[in-house]
């Protein structure tokens, strides 16, 4: 079943940004009960880091979000290229096919007729109460700031759901695909132990510190998928332990790894391997609100004894792109500007801008990093540049899953290193972290003309004031932004030729579709 596509140009052009609208027809067999068919065999095992939070509103991590996504269903899915596609919903809403109103604060989905595990039907009533319990305050979520410009959600019928915003956003579509909108049960309690979706997967086991295990839903809305019987997520602290297990023919896909194993794979004849740019990127972040971090002087000198190239390469390997410290790289073409002032790596500079701060003796930090991806030598990479100004730098590993959870406190440590998952739109990096109040700004900035510019780029329908205010933000923040970004890292993934992917291998981490895997005859 070919699904429709709705490009991010598109999809800018349906909400006023550009003109002209693409109409989207939905997939003839989406929705339909499911019929007779060639009896689903295999099971794919898949390497995930351990879980913590399994409530949809709190899932953090990609194994969190791989799980949730294997149980529930989202209204829409994005693609690793920023496309959206439908799920829940029958189809993408634009203009053009009536789905947004011409005024851009309206936005009316069509749902398809589907079964949560439990035999009940999925209704319009779903899809309201899963987006009010995301932006309650009382529930706390931290998807909660995407979802507070919607001003009512109302049931029209029960295959119709209506969306009302308070001002125009340009981008909300993209917040309802968020990683954290999969759709609930009306009323559900208990999510982070109670498991019932629409999803293709149901629960048969869980062992939150070894493995839980999927069998398909035999029922599910789709007619023929999930093709496989079953699904593991199988547990490792280590994703060089995971690889291990790849190699060992224990685990038959691994999607994320350190990109000198993933190289390494590359020459395996027994594997199928991918990789392509994304927007995810990880950050080194200074607390603005307390410590060395409020004098403005003391960042500068940390950014300006940082040598991003050279991160990148030890980093990277050469699969990733230098970042310029915004969130807004070259994944996003339209919006990203190559030439924005950076200062220029000079020890020299960093070590009197230290001493004009009070600091010519240096300083010491503790670094808090998840011990995932490329983060443990993007830290010891700062901690061999710093010292070069007289900066002591302790790394501190943690567990990826204990770090970002809410016990540890990892918004308050004064220096981190925090790792961001690819999104389809630069504005929900700027909303959590760099607005002023965000529900993760971690550096804790507040800072009026970068608001502005946030808010401009996050409302305006016209696409060269869009343009224009992203492209300010990413001026504001090389001139005195409060962390180092010094690369954008690839989606990189292996899996056994075992396995067949219908559209090809194309990992996107938690949001990885395996409805339509199957075992190679």
């Amino acid at each position: 079943m070919t699904k429709h596509n709705l490009s991010r140009r598109d999809f800018l052009k349906a909400t006023g940004v550009g003109v002209g609208a693409a109409i989207l027809a939905p997939g003839l067999l989406r929705g339909l009960p499911a019929v007779a068919q060639t009896a689903r065999e295999g099971v794919i095992r898949v390497a995930w880091e351990p879980v913590k939070k399994l409530d949809p509103a709190f899932v953090s991590t990609d194994s969190e979000i791989a799980f949730v996504n294997s149980v529930y269903d989202y209204l829409l899915d994005p693609t690793p290229t920023a496309e959206l596609t439908p799920r829940l919903a029958s189809e993408v809403p634009t203009s053009g096919n009536g789905g947004i109103s011409s005024d851009g604060l309206t936005y009316t989905f069509k749902l398809v007729k589907a079964k949560f595990h439990d035999g009940s039907a999925f209704t319009s009533k779903d899809v309201v109460y899963t987006f009010n319990r995301l932006r309650s305050t009382e529930v706390g979520s931290a998807a909660a700031s995407l979802f507070e410009n919607i001003k009512d959600i109302t049931a029209k019928d029960d295959n119709t759901v209506v969306f009302t915003l308070t001002k125009t956003q340009p981008d909300f579509l993209y917040n309802i695909a968020d990683s954290h909108a999969v759709i609930v049960k009306d009323g559900a309690k208990d999510l982070d132990k109670t498991f019932i979706g629409t999803g293709p997967f149901k629960v048969k086991s869980f062992a939150p510190d070894d493995r839980a295990v999927f069998e398909a839903n035999t029922d599910y809305w789709i007619a023929g998928q999930p093709k496989l019987a079953g699904l593991e997520h199988r547990y490792f602290s280590d994703q060089n332990t995971a690889v291990e297990a790849l190699l060992g023919g224990q685990i038959d896909v691994v999607l994320r790894m350190p990109n000198a194993r993933f190289i390494a794979l590359q020459q395996n004849p027994d594997l199928q391997t991918v990789n392509f740019p994304t927007s995810g990127h990880d950050v080194l972040r200074l607390r603005t609100d307390s410590g060395p971090g409020k004098d403005p002087r003391v960042i500068k000198a940390l950014r300006t004894a940082t040598n991003r190239d050279e991160i990148n390469k030890f980093v990277q390997l050469g699969l990733g792109a230098t970042g310029r410290d915004a969130p807004i790289g070259p994944y996003f073409k339209e919006y990203f500007d190559a030439a924005s002032p950076l200062p220029a790596y000079d020890v020299a500079a960093a070590k009197k801008l230290l001493a004009d701060a009070g600091y010519k003796d240096g300083l010491s930090f503790d670094l808090h990093v998840p011990n995932t991806g490329g983060r443990p030598d993007f830290a010891t990479a700062i901690k061999d540049q710093w010292a070069k100004i007289g900066v002591t730098v302790n790394i501190i590993l943690e567990d990826e899953s204990a770090y970002y959870s809410d016990t540890n406190g990892w918004l308050d440590v004064p220096l981190g290193i925090t790792g961001w998952a690819a999104r389809p739109s630069p504005q929900q990096y700027l909303d959590f972290s760099l607005k002023t109040g965000g529900k993760w700004n971690e550096t804790k900035i507040s800072d009026a003309e970068l608001d502005k510019q946030i808010d401009i780029a996050g409302t305006s329908l016209d696409k060269a004031e869009r343009v224009k205010a992203y492209k300010e933000i990413q001026r504001i923040l090389a001139e005195r932004g409060p962390y180092v970004l010094p690369y954008f890292f690839p989606i990189v993934g292996a899996a056994s030729k075992k396995f067949t992917f219908d559209k090809g291998f194309q990992p996107f981490t938690g949001r990885t579709d395996l409805r339509s895997v199957t075992v190679k005859k």
